[in-house]
């Protein structure tokens, strides 16, 4: 198996993270200018999707507390393995077309060509999804800043930077953009990345109909911050997943559960990275997860989810900040 240390990911350290939101680091005295662009219609309208987010963003703050009082409880204890397979994997049924493969025909180098993008995003949120959706398709890699409810973290800095707490939210620091709004961060995407594509036959328009069934189904898993979840590491961690994987699914809703900042580097049916995860693991299958600030690697999803929870909780000092 290959070692971490000689693959170049993307930026992984908290350093790296903090030039990008420290308003005086150098990146920005360069010109690197993250706008958030409210979408306004030629006639300088806003978009009637804005509402319409909005409007999704108050039924959740309603759903949060029912899901979290109807679902399975401390998500670190152990948990009936038969209902959270069955439960995803039904997910994934419901949002089958979309985010298990990659679209973008092209040979690329995942290492040299993946753009600067930072993902502010909560798991359950049927909009974050669309966006995830539409970055398996196009193989793309990203820092995700989990932002569940409670969070200490990433919603602040989303609120001071954007100017509102709504997710999700986009940065692209190779272009200078930062975008609210699932649709027109999903657009974005295709018109930057996309080799000229669009977004997927019903991808935009789906969401609202069963974008919400992974979300009642896992019970709000992924909605929360855990009230242990302790320290941000100094070094993000690597996980190599696919959208609609139902295992992958579970592993992010704990990474966002712990607020626990990663690489996210997407390996869906035909992507480019798929090499890249075969050089580590000796296998394609996600999900896969690399921790540098402890060495842990595992594609066992349970194994994976009982470290995640042992290891940064706030019972547990070791590692580093």
């Amino acid at each position: 198996m290959q070692s971490l240390g000689a693959i170049n990911l993307l930026p992984t350290t908290s350093s790296q993270h903090q030039r990008i939101h420290n308003p005086k680091s150098k990146s920005t005295r360069l010109g690197v200018r993250l706008s958030a662009i409210s979408p306004k219609d030629e006639d300088g309208s806003v978009h009637v999707a804005s509402q319409s987010a909005a409007s999704s963003t108050s039924f959740l703050s309603l759903l949060c507390p029912l899901l979290k009082f109807f679902g399975g409880g401390d998500p670190s204890q152990g948990r009936n393995d038969l209902i959270e397979i069955a439960t995803s994997s039904v997910s994934s049924l419901a949002r089958f077309p979309w985010g298990s493969r990659s679209i973008n025909d092209s040979a690329k180098d995942p290492v040299a060509s993946a753009p600067n993008l930072q993902l502010y995003e909560f798991e359950a949120c049927p909009f974050c999804r669309r966006v995830r959706e539409a970055m398996t398709e196009l193989d793309l890699s990203a820092e995700v800043y989990p932002c569940p409810k409670g969070s200490l973290r990433h919603r602040d800095f989303v609120r001071k930077t954007g100017g509102k707490e709504q997710f999700p939210f986009l940065i692209d620091s190779s272009t200078g953009i930062s975008l609210y709004e699932s649709g027109d961060i999903v657009k974005y995407l295709f018109k930057q990345y996309g080799n000229g594509r669009g977004p997927s036959v019903g991808l935009l328009e789906s969401t609202v109909l069963t974008g919400w069934v992974p979300t009642l189904l896992r019970a709000g898993r992924g909605m929360s911050l855990w009230n242990k979840a302790g320290i941000e590491p100094s070094q993000k961690l690597q996980l190599f997943s696919y959208e609609n994987n139902p295992y992958a699914r579970i592993v992010r809703e704990a990474l966002c559960e712990l607020e626990l900042p990663y690489i996210l580097q997407n390996a869906g049916i035909g992507s480019a990275n798929s090499d890249l995860l075969f050089s580590l693991a000796g296998s394609r299958e996600v999900p896969y997860v690399v921790d540098p600030n402890t060495g842990f690697q595992s594609g066992d999803y349970k194994a994976i989810l009982s470290y995640l929870f042992t290891t940064y909780s706030t019972d547990n000092s070791n590692v580093s900040a």
